[in-house]
């Protein structure tokens, strides 16, 4: 398959540092995923578990999209998100399958994730997507304070994982993006 560079972007902002994710971050990403606490909202809650996270490691990276962040300030790996099912005709993109230590819980790590991530997309696209779990509180807050607008339900079919109800947010491109914020996403070499 060959590889979209629009989802394999270095992007950085005070908070966090986003890189494209390859397999050698196997064993320091599963270190933090191995917290059984990350995932009990999740609609695969056994995340944590290694033969589990396994597969979810190789959907990452078949998905081509696939980012490890770092905390800027420390170089300490925090977690991994994605971007994911880019439809360049519709302008559309997928935003998700992130996840932080809890050590950044409640410390704005997610909103500066996802700020950087769209700054980024929206500079291709018009639509983005986040599919949320349905039992997942604290991500669907989350998508609402980022402006995300709720835009119905829908079944998904998780990588090698058994399909669960999700939320369906949708967040458009502001009509007058301003180029400050798209100045504030520094990609990095």
């Amino acid at each position: 398959m060959e590889k979209d560079p629009i989802l394999q972007p270095k992007l950085q902002n005070a908070l966090v540092s986003l890189i494209p994710l390859q397999w050698e971050h196997f064993e320091s990403l599963y270190k933090v995923a191995s917290d059984p606490l990350i995932w009990v909202q999740h609609p695969n809650p056994n995340r944590y578990e290694r033969p589990v996270f396994e597969n979810y490691f190789r959907g990452a990276m078949d998905s081509g999209g696939a980012l490890l962040i770092f905390e800027s300030g420390s170089g300490r790996i925090i977690g991994s998100s994605r971007f994911y099912d880019h439809k360049p005709g519709e302008r559309e993109l997928k935003i998700g399958y992130t996840f932080f230590s809890r050590s950044c819980w409640g410390r704005g790590f997610n909103a500066a994730c996802k700020e950087l991530m769209m700054a980024h997309a929206f500079t291709f696209v018009d639509r983005i997507v986040f599919h949320v779990g349905e039992n997942n509180l604290r991500s669907r807050i989350a998508m609402t304070r980022l402006g995300a607008e709720l835009a119905g339900m829908e079944q998904v079919a998780y990588y090698g994982e058994p399909v669960r109800m999700n939320c369906v947010f949708v967040m458009q491109k502001p009509s007058s993006q301003s180029q400050e914020t798209f100045d504030q996403v520094q990609r990095m070499p």
